[in-house]
């Protein structure tokens, strides 16, 4: 790795942060600066030929794993709508209406660890759209009309998401693998809590107040731009922004000792569908187990897996599967997920999926099987940073989860240290049937 470390001297030596160049051996192929405000605020500054087009990322490291009070599951999502209510001094009218002017793209999303607000944009609009989020994140403003309107509206989200059979089939699966964490709902929340939503106004400001620091946002610029002119608005328009988060505690998950199973009833039409989830790890970059442990995922149920060829391809039991061993600030669930065509089958599906966990935990891959598994982990992840819009979405995990985007080097670099006997070993030591949960979903008609 090439790091030079250079002092930023913004307003004055307020901030200290560091060049990133690029060498060979990593797998970033662009150099990029990093920096924190005195306030606390992250920035991350990656310019890159765009055509003058760029985009900006605010990262709020809330997610609904932040929602620790009973009876307030939902809050993180709910502020991703709350966000578009506009300020004082740019009321949602007004911000739509200079969105629009501009030609930008805005939207956001929610994670079950982070909140990402983004924009797309053309670079001479630089210094507005620095002013509107600067402006949105500190001086957000709403009354309780707007704030229960926006409730019912997430309600609303909600129960038209519970029509969809999968997210019906996820509820499920995270109410019943954990017993603590947050991780227990999902990024929405519970039903009842959401439906209590609207007489939760005063708790609402406290949660933006709480949660919407300096110190828990990073902001993630890519594309056609001057980082020297950039560094320069965000001092301006940023650097009164007062500190002030504090942390929650999340509680710890106990150790799952033996498997867990839920069956759901679907109220309508539906294929049969199967999960079977395992306790994964949190993002470890430089963990080796963790890494190997994130490489099963993809070598045992991707769409170049043994298991995919046979139950999709060959004997076409199943319609779809699909595999999630995603990265998590906690450890979250590492899981794969089947519609089987045939309710007679899932019996029969589950077993294969046991039977190639078993397998991978008595035999270690060919040596060629790793090398091609490790090649193509490394260009699909390169393939994805074609666009500065792409570039941005791609690393928005990391900088959410870490605060930074040193840890994609770290995981790629335990990717290509990984040995056969690695995977073999975190199979054995990850994908128990002890620490795994069984989720069938099938429709009532």
């Amino acid at each position: 790795m090439v790091t030079v470390l250079i002092p930023l001297l913004i307003a004055a030596g307020l901030a200290v942060g560091r060049m990133h160049a690029t060498s060979a051996e990593e797998i970033l192929p662009f150099r990029f600066t990093e920096y924190r405000l005195e306030n606390g605020l992250r920035v991350i500054l990656i310019p890159r030929p765009g055509g003058g087009l760029m985009t900006y990322y605010s990262i709020v490291r809330t997610g609904s794993r932040d929602e620790v009070e009973e009876g307030t599951t939902g809050f993180a999502h709910f502020f991703e709508h709350m966000m578009f209510r506009g300020s004082k001094n740019f009321p949602a009218a007004r911000y739509d209406s200079m969105i629009t002017t501009m030609g930008a793209n805005a939207n956001a999303y929610t994670t079950d660890d982070y909140t990402a607000y983004h924009l797309s944009f053309a670079s001479e609009d630089l210094e507005t759209v620095v002013m509107l989020e600067s402006d949105r994140f500190q001086f957000l403003a709403y009354d309780e009309e707007a704030f229960q309107t926006e409730a019912a509206a997430v309600y609303g989200e909600y129960r038209k998401g519970r029509s969809d059979p999968w997210e019906s089939l996820s509820e499920a699966l995270h109410r019943t693998a954990y017993d603590q964490h947050t991780y227990r709902h999902t990024t929405i929340g519970f039903e009842a809590d959401i439906k209590t939503m609207p007489g939760l106004f005063e708790y609402s400001k406290e949660f933006y107040q709480r949660h919407y620091r300096p110190e828990n946002t990073v902001l993630l610029l890519t594309g056609d731009f001057d980082p020297e002119e950039a560094r320069s608005l965000i001092d301006t328009y940023y650097g009164s922004w007062p500190s002030g988060y504090v942390e929650p505690a999340i509680p710890a998950e106990p150790e799952q000792r033996q498997r867990r199973r839920v069956d759901v009833t679907y109220d309508g039409q539906t294929q049969p569908l199967l999960a079977v989830a395992w306790m994964g790890e949190a993002l470890k970059p430089s963990s080796k187990r963790m890494a190997a442990g994130h490489m099963l995922g993809e070598w045992l149920f991707g769409e170049g897996s043994a298991l995919y060829k046979k139950l999709v391809l060959k004997e076409q039991k199943v319609r779809h599967l699909a595999v999630d061993f995603g990265l998590n600030r906690d450890p979250g669930l590492w899981s794969v997920m089947a519609s089987v065509k045939d309710k007679r089958d899932i019996r029969y599906v589950l077993s294969e999926i046991e039977k190639t966990v078993a397998l991978s935990i008595q035999t270690a891959p060919a040596k060629e099987d790793l090398t091609r598994l490790k090649r193509r982990l490394r260009y699909s992840f390169l393939m994805e940073l074609d666009t500065p819009d792409h570039i941005a979405a791609n690393l928005a995990r990391y900088a959410g989860i870490t605060g930074g985007i040193d840890a994609v080097e770290q995981l790629f670099a335990c990717y290509a240290d990984v040995t056969a006997t690695d995977l073999r070993d975190a199979a054995s030591a990850l994908l128990g049937k002890e620490r795994s949960t069984i989720a069938v979903l099938t429709g009532r008609r």
